[in-house]
């Protein structure tokens, strides 16, 4: 009986634990996408605004290339966020099956160890 009450605690603390975990992860990715969507918003307005109000920047060769850097500065800050968030996924995953092999090897060795010569002496 005391292996069953140890399992399912241990089983209750993994799971509160990944729960924790997938919450943090979610809202991090959540903020993450919000931040870029922002960005690309406003470099977007940003650069029509700049090139329907200004004629000389329009037409001017040393800024014919502006829009293009933007876009590709947009575009790197985008693979960063999705490395980031994808770096940041990998490693919750991998702490979470750190922390539910340990919880359970843990459970094992205090219901072997401890519980059981407590109970049959």
């Amino acid at each position: 009986m005391l292996e069953v009450v140890a399992a399912a605690a241990a089983v209750v603390v993994v799971v509160v634990v990944v729960v924790a975990v997938v919450v943090v992860v979610v809202v991090v990715v959540v903020v993450v996408v919000v931040v870029v969507v922002v960005v690309v918003v406003v470099t977007v307005v940003v650069v029509e605004v700049k090139f329907s109000r200004d004629r000389s920047f329009r037409s001017s060769k040393s800024n014919s290339g502006f829009c293009t850097i933007i876009v590709v500065l947009v575009a790197v800050v985008v693979v960063v966020v999705v490395v980031v968030v994808v770096v940041v996924v990998v490693v919750v995953v991998v702490v979470v099956v750190v922390v539910v092999v340990v919880v359970v090897k843990v459970a094992r060795l205090w219901t072997k160890n401890i519980a059981l010569p407590l109970l049959n002496p």
